[in-house]
């Protein structure tokens, strides 16, 4: 970790029990037949569609997958889609800076990653002279009083990485008119943020995920959704996305599971629809950091794997070449921890950034894969961390070197 002056709180939380959300939780679907063209909006046993759900957002998402980038080329945290940008020269100030950061949690890999990874980069920049961060722990409760804490610190700006959104909304809606904010990974429902930063987004990922079942599962095929958690935003959009794929598809959505992100109850709901179905034939997730144990759950079984998606999770990607799965992994990549270090900086310097900041996101396929897969990282590190640069690499993040 690179050496600063900085006060930073964390708590590594590893279980995502205890979670807030905004929405109850669901519960399984019933099976149903294929879907007729005139079927309503309901699906194939996909319940009703995600409060969190816009067309325009859907559409713009999907579009944005064949879209250039503006930035450099081998910087993709620091690359745009499509950018409007947002005059920031009321914000302009001399340095040092007091940058402060209001965290989620670091309560799964994938955010274990990211937070390694924001450290680093803040470390790059000697006019950052104090970095405070503050762990939510999976609250929102304690999300809103943190938010309310380092405004009192003297913040230059604030990071926040919302916890959940409806909830999140007012607190971060309230540091605004305080501090110049920077959200990112999770949205809020105001735009008073200087910038939003994420990669194109959930709708993205559950599309790319649910049109790969698709055109794998033969018409009638039985796929199992597994989702976390509901109140999330970008995992609401993911599933929302893959729904809108699905009812337009003749496949049979006969579940979808709320699996707390814990390995072993993502085994025991995958276990439990082998043996009510006989037959699973594919096999979607709105994460993929326990879709090593979804797998295993067919392998104890004596079943073949069936079509799956997971995400740029190295036990996944190694699990993948090893069993010669048929498989895709969306991602949602880490490096745009990166990025809110950067955009906090320029926006204190009273450049332009991009009021949504929309960063690529890549895909990992059969044709790719052994790019991504880095067998010197350890199981639960995220390929797309943007981080083999950075001082400390490969150690910080649990790798050895080469």
């Amino acid at each position: 970790m690179p050496r600063r002056k900085a006060a930073v709180a964390v708590l590594a939380v590893l279980a995502l029990a205890g979670c807030t959300t905004d929405k109850p939780t669901a519960t399984t679907q019933p099976a149903a037949s294929a879907p007729s063209a005139s079927q309503s909006a309901q699906g194939s046993g996909t319940g009703e569609q995600s409060k969190f759900f816009v067309q325009a957002d859907f559409d713009a998402q999907l579009a944005m997958r064949t879209q250039t980038p503006e930035g450099p080329s081998d910087k993709p945290w620091e690359q745009a889609i499509a950018p409007k940008m947002t005059d920031t020269a009321k914000y302009k100030k001399d340095g040092p800076y007091h940058l402060c950061f209001s965290n989620a949690a670091v309560n799964n890999p994938w955010r274990q990653v990211g937070w390694k990874t924001m450290q680093a980069e803040a470390g790059l920049h000697k006019e950052i002279t104090k970095f405070t961060a503050l762990d939510a722990e999976g609250k929102d409760d304690k999300q809103i009083s943190d938010i309310a804490e380092l405004q009192a610190k003297g913040c230059d700006a604030l990071i926040v990485s919302p916890n959940t959104t409806a909830t999140l909304t007012p607190a971060v809606t309230a540091a605004c008119g305080k501090v110049p904010v920077i959200v990112f990974d999770r949205g809020v429902e105001t735009d008073c943020p200087v910038t939003f930063i994420k990669p194109i987004g959930g709708y993205a990922f559950g599309a790319d995920a649910a049109e790969f079942l698709v055109e794998k599962v033969p018409a009638g095929g039985k796929v199992l959704a597994l989702r976390i958690l509901p109140g999330v935003d970008v995992l609401e959009t993911r599933w929302s996305a893959a729904k809108v794929v699905f009812d337009k598809s003749k496949v049979q959505v006969v579940g979808v599971e709320f699996s707390d992100g814990d390995a072993a109850k993502t085994k025991s709901i995958v276990s439990d629809y082998i043996q009510r179905y006989g037959k699973i034939d594919g096999v979607w997730m709105d994460a993929g950091a326990t879709a090593v144990a979804a797998i295993e759950a067919f392998e104890d079984a004596g079943l073949p794997v069936p079509p799956i998606n997971g995400e740029d999770q190295q036990d996944f990607l190694q699990k993948w070449k090893d069993s010669n799965l048929t498989a895709v992994a969306p991602t949602y990549p880490t490096y745009q921890w990166r990025t809110p270090i950067i955009a906090a900086l320029k926006i204190l310097k009273g450049e332009e950034v991009p009021k949504m900041w929309n960063l690529p996101q890549p895909k990992v396929t059969s044709e790719n894969l052994a790019t991504y897969l880095k067998p010197n990282m350890p199981p639960l590190h995220y390929a797309l961390c943007g981080c083999e640069s950075l001082p400390g690499f490969p150690e910080t993040w649990g790798g050895k070197k080469s």
